[in-house]
């Protein structure tokens, strides 16, 4: 009987234990991603119907401005239009989905968190929709105009007619706007992985040589195979690092100050005790 109870109690207070230590096990951990997965295809859907409604809207502001509003698009298949009509949707949903996503990655890692690094990553949630909307302002306003003109002096030069269809005009222009506007989530990133103890600045300078070689592989592929492009990319996509890298140091001195309070607090406990 002793035995028996032992055998029963063991495993129960070993469960105890891990939950105290604030860990989950392996099937608990996969549940919560598949649910903060389903919270995530649920707004990514919520959003695509409302980006069916901006897509229009969206379509005729774009088609306004330059340099949309200098050449005539044409479809070259009957799934043109809808594709277009898609992308647009999907990019709209994309966008209000964000702080949702951010949100669901928070609360995933958030059992693993101690309570004032709950607190203190929180926060960054808000953030991650203004990044996104600044790297979007930048990608359309600088690195597009660059890319197409590029592409159109080139046309010109060869004296070739210049047809541009829609479905080709839209996927070049989301193929440079997607990845840049996630880029300038970097900082977050960092913050939040040196706030969770994964990263820090020293790790991060260490680092800097091999950051700044991907920074400058990235300016070379999304822009014109031109010097003066290049560099207007590469250039602040390196300041995004260096302002990531300063900001994790912020966040790395708040946990030191943090840890030794809380040392000389427990010191203090245990010299009393």
């Amino acid at each position: 009987m002793g035995n028996d109870a032992r055998s029963h109690s063991s495993p129960k207070s070993r469960k105890e234990l891990i939950r105290e230590e604030g860990l989950m096990p392996l099937l608990e951990h996969l549940g919560e991603l598949r649910k903060r997965l389903v919270y995530v295809i649920i707004v990514l859907v919520l959003g695509l119907v409302v980006g069916l409604v901006l897509a229009e809207p969206a379509y005729n502001f774009l088609m306004s401005q330059e340099p949309a509003d200098s050449i005539s698009l044409h479809t070259f298949s009957l799934w043109d239009g809808i594709g277009m009509y898609m992308k647009f949707a999907f990019f709209i949903a994309l966008i209000l989905s964000i702080p949702v996503i951010a949100y669901q990655l928070w609360a995933f890692v958030k059992p693993a968190l101690r309570e004032n690094e709950q607190r203190s990553t929180l926060k960054y949630v808000p953030f991650a929709l203004i990044m996104f909307l600044i790297g979007l302002a930048f990608s359309y306003f600088v690195v597009f105009p660059l890319a197409f003109n590029f592409t159109r002096t080139v046309s010109q030069h060869l004296n070739l007619e210049e047809t541009y269809g829609i479905a080709q005009y839209f996927s070049f222009m989301f193929n440079l706007l997607l990845p840049i506007s996630l880029l300038f989530e970097l900082p977050l990133v960092i913050m939040f992985l040196t706030a969770i103890r994964l990263v820090n600045p020293k790790r991060l300078r260490k680092m800097r040589r091999i950051a700044y070689f991907v920074m400058v592989l990235i300016g070379v592929m999304i822009t014109p195979p031109d010097f003066i492009s290049d560099v207007l990319v590469a250039i602040p996509l390196i300041l995004l690092y260096e302002v990531s890298v300063f900001l994790s140091g912020t966040v790395y001195k708040k946990q030191l100050a943090a840890d030794a309070r809380f040392e000389a607090e427990y010191g203090q406990s245990l010299n009393k005790a």
